[in-house]
């Protein structure tokens, strides 16, 4: 009995930068937008040199050197890097649903998170955003062992609910 006209579109990592690139097609393609686009560490900038990418160089279960085989083996030319796909922090973002932003402090991709949320809020979205101290990319799904693995889902949850009801 769910309503069509109340979606979400969510995702991790990778994930967050395809479920943004979904709510901009259907923006873009003047079809049914999703109400909500909830954001988990996502990959939103290609630029290496971040001061979390600094930070975190050598984390785990994701660093910098991870970061650029991915890009080297995702793209098909090192130029792709420029597509506002990849590269979200390039994208125009007015028009879309509410956002919510989660990241994380020991995560290379947490300066980029931080930063398409305030590109998000100047283009007129409303986002909440929320870094996590303490812990690492992928702990999101980490409910069962970490108080901020389900403080994160509470306030996704939270965030969705409150995006349906309007």
């Amino acid at each position: 009995d769910g309503d069509p006209k109340r979606v979400a579109v969510a995702g991790e990592s990778a994930g967050g930068n395809l479920a943004l690139n979904v709510a901009i097609m259907a923006r873009d393609e003047k079809i049914q937008k999703p109400t909500h686009e909830l954001l988990v560490y996502p990959l939103a900038g290609s630029y290496m040199g971040t001061s979390s990418y600094k930070e975190n160089a050598n984390a785990k279960p994701l660093n910098r050197e991870m970061m650029g085989w991915f890009m080297n083996n995702y793209l098909t030319h090192p130029e792709q890097k420029n597509d506002k796909r990849i590269n979200l922090l390039t994208a125009n973002f007015q028009g879309l649903g509410d956002a919510t932003i989660i990241t994380a402090q020991i995560d290379p991709l947490r300066s980029e998170g931080r930063e398409l949320a305030d590109k998000m809020k100047s283009q007129g979205v409303d986002v909440t955003y929320k870094n996590y101290n303490g812990v690492t990319h992928e702990f999101f799904g980490m409910g069962s062992v970490l108080k901020e693995a389900r403080d994160a889902q509470a306030l996704a949850s939270k965030e969705l609910t409150k995006s349906f009801k309007q």
